[in-house]
């Protein structure tokens, strides 16, 4: 017979103390995470994809790359652009506010710490 959503609120009430909740909480975070990358692509280093509408400044908006590596909780990846892309953020650039200054020797430029939720991949092995 299942629990239900009544009786979990009984037992979180009935806790003794700030540390048996917090322990609680965080097993309720874990299961939520898990149940969250069930629905989602799994990003690794080595994936191709894009980056998507959600990210800011819109000019890294649709640039095209692949995945490199993660920050410690998988939250956001660095992002090797393609040689396109690259070509593509270098002349994007306002002179007047510079944030990515690509010099013209560089093929493929790495954006750091891109957000995970703006990495849409496009390789064969979406799962």
């Amino acid at each position: 017979m299942a629990t239900t959503l009544d009786e979990v609120r009984t037992f979180i009430r009935a806790l003794p103390d700030t540390d048996t909740l917090a322990a609680v909480q965080e097993a309720a975070t874990s299961r939520l995470l898990e149940l969250d990358a069930a629905r989602r692509p799994v990003i690794t280093p080595g994936r191709t994809g894009k980056i998507n509408s959600g990210i800011r400044p819109a000019a890294l908006r649709n640039l095209t790359g692949t995945v490199q590596q993660p920050n410690r909780t998988n939250t956001r990846f660095d992002f090797l652009l393609t040689e396109e892309a690259t070509t593509r953020l270098r002349h994007l650039q306002d002179p007047y506010n510079p944030r990515f200054k690509i010099p013209e020797d560089v093929k493929r430029y790495r954006l750091n710490k891109v957000p995970a939720t703006c990495i849409e991949l496009d390789d064969p092995t979406d799962s």
